[in-house]
């Protein structure tokens, strides 16, 4: 494992790399959910890595040790899109050649950034097209900006004491006490003003809806979501209908956060939609 920092774009990213990419080498590029980080994927990608695949994670723009800006502007979808391209071109990646993976807020980047077709494949963990009602993405917007002020005027702790509690994260208190802790810790690491400007860049209410694209994005897609999330499971389904390439997976026994809740079986998903797709 090798973390290091790159600047693209004018802005710096926090990159974490399994393996050494290297020329028509399978590749997995990770992203993680709100107030995660590339450390979030450790565990799965110990149990991805093998000697043919090399496995790349990257900070979003205001987490982990990626920059936080105080423009909320430079966190839109689009700049993010931008960025993880240029990150992947400096790491020696080529159109092509990777697998990209997104989990919530990294699902909605991923999806997004998918239509870039530089990649030959898309998984999407508890992911979403947006918000197709303008009146609802107003209200989100409105939501996500009270929230983004509710992490600046509170911080962190506070922040998450609300945050952990939703009831999107129930299932997470399945989880072995100190898988609990470390997310936790990982959490507290970040930056208020990270994570407000990525709600306000970022959050849900401001991606573009991406319903109508759908059907044009004629890549192979794997969708996943737990059994337990009722809201993201019917997304997943709306999704896989629209898709050309698709194939769904409802995970059982799993909420919200399928990699951690259920790890083995998210893995074995990967693997082995990569071997088919690689």
């Amino acid at each position: 494992m090798k973390s290091q920092r790159l600047t693209v774009n004018g802005i710096t990213m926090g990159i974490t790399i399994y393996g050494e990419p290297r020329e028509h080498q399978p590749i997995l590029v990770l992203l993680h959910g709100f107030t995660g980080c590339s450390l979030n994927w450790a565990q799965l990608c110990v149990q991805l890595k093998t000697p043919e695949r090399c496995l790349i994670a990257l900070d979003m723009l205001g987490h982990g040790q990626s920059d936080a800006p105080t423009d909320p502007a430079r966190y839109s979808i689009e700049h993010c899109q931008d960025d993880i391209l240029a990150a992947l071109e400096m790491s020696g990646v080529q159109a092509g050649q990777a697998v990209l993976i997104g989990y919530s807020m990294g699902g909605r980047i991923a999806l997004y950034t998918a239509f870039s077709r530089f990649f030959r494949g898309l998984i999407l963990e508890s992911a979403s097209p947006g918000l197709s009602d303008p009146t609802e993405r107003a209200q989100r917007q409105q939501s996500d900006n009270a929230l983004a002020e509710r992490i600046e005027h509170e911080g962190i702790e506070k922040f998450l004491a609300f945050w952990e509690k939703l009831p999107l994260f129930a299932s997470q208190a399945m989880l072995p006490p100190e898988t609990q802790a470390a997310l936790h810790a990982q959490r507290l690491n970040n930056r208020p003003m990270g994570l407000a400007n990525s709600l306000r860049g970022v959050g849900t209410g401001m991606q573009p809806a991406l319903h109508q694209r759908l059907g044009k994005l004629n890549l192979p897609i794997l969708l996943l979501a737990g059994e337990l999330d009722g809201k993201f499971s019917q997304i997943a389904r709306q999704m896989a209908r629209q898709l050309p390439q698709a194939r769904l997976y409802i995970v059982p026994a799993s909420g919200h956060t399928v990699h951690l809740e259920q790890p083995d079986v998210f893995a074995r998903q990967i693997h082995e939609f990569c071997q088919a797709v690689c």
